[in-house]
Formats: structure tokens, C-alpha cells, sequence
């Protein structure tokens, strides 16, 4: 059977996560989560720091950052979004072993339609690609889970493949 004729074979993004790291709680915080509210649309959730580190003044569960994730619709067209201000290039190294990938943008503004507003200032943010093919929720059931099969996972080179296809990504290959 060919990759064409079989549905389950199709990869798909499966879900985004945008996140804005701010190191602070407070005024920025707020900031940042105007920005993420203005850029996907949905209300985004704070995340908390892990441990306590006085270098930095942080102590443990304080609000640091913010984030949101997206599914459907929704994902692919913010990736789309994203890949523009990047003129489309993803770096190799941006993919890992199961075909995700992740890049980072420095500057808010630089999404269309966007522009500076000096009250709010600048946010650069990181942004995750998780991709999976149907038959993926075999591992996550509570019920009779299972292994993913290894012809249902996705390789490093079917997703850079996918990003090629789907989003007309170029991907800049490293030479070593």
C-alpha cells in the first residue's frame, strides 16, 4: 500500500505551543501576555518556576512566563504566520528524532500587521511543533495502552519533509 492510498499514514500538526519566558513576575508578565493574546487569539496560561534560584531572584511555583497552546486550524495557520517572519528558513538542528520541531522568534513586531507599540515594547518568544499521524492516541489511552508501532512514528526526515511540503519551508542543512 502506498503512502497516498493509506489515511493513516498522513502526518499532521497535532498541536503549537507559543511561550514568552519573561524571568518576572509583574508588570512584564502582563505585558507578555497581551502580546500572546493579540498574536494567537487565545487566552494564554502562566507558567511557574520549577525551582528556587536567588541568582535571579525567583523562588519556587512565582510566576515566570506565559504560554499557549494551539490545535486544528488554529496551529497550522500560526505556524504559517510564524514561518513568514522567518522568510520561511528553518535550521536542520530545529527538528528532533520524531519529526517535531521548534524555532524562536526575537521579535514580536515583526509579525504582519504588527507594529511597535512602546508601552508594551519587545518579546521574542519559542515556538513548538509537535507532529503526529492518526493512530498516535494507542500510547496516551488509559485503557489497553500500547507502543506505538514503529511504522506510526514519524522520523527526523518525514518531518523536515513535512515542513517542506506543508508550510514551504527551506531547510538549512549544516555541513560538519
Amino acid at each position: 500500500m502506498s503512502e497516498k492510498s493509506n489515511p493513516m499514514r498522513k502526518i499532521g500538526v497535532y498541536k503549537v505551543v507559543v511561550n514568552i519566558g519573561v524571568g518576572e513576575a509583574g508588570e512584564r508578565l502582563v505585558k507578555a501576555e497581551k502580546v500572546l493574546q493579540m498574536l494567537t487569539g487565545h487566552k494564554p496560561v502562566r507558567t511557574q518556576s520549577r525551582m528556587t534560584n536567588r541568582d535571579f531572584n525567583i523562588r519556587k511555583h512565582m510566576p515566570i512566563g506565559v504560554k499557549v497552546t494551539l490545535r486544528g486550524k488554529d496551529a497550522t495557520d500560526f505556524v504559517k504566520r510564524a514561518l513568514w517572519t522567518k522568510e520561511y528558513r528553518l535550521a536542520d538542528y530545529s527538528f528532533d528524532p520524531e519529526g517535531n520541531f521548534s524555532f524562536g522568534i526575537k521579535d514580536h513586531t515583526t509579525f504582519e500587521g504588527v507594529k511597535y507599540d512602546p508601552e508594551i515594547g519587545v518579546f521574542g518568544m519559542d515556538i513548538s511543533v509537535v507532529l503526529k499521524r492518526k493512530g498516535y492516541r494507542i500510547a496516551e489511552r488509559k485503557k489497553e495502552r500500547k507502543k506505538l508501532p514503529a511504522k506510526q512514528r514519524i522520523s527526523r526526515e518525514e518531518g523536515i519533509e513535512f515542513a517542506e511540503k506543508e508550510f514551504n519551508a527551506v531547510i538549512i542543512r549544516e555541513v560538519s
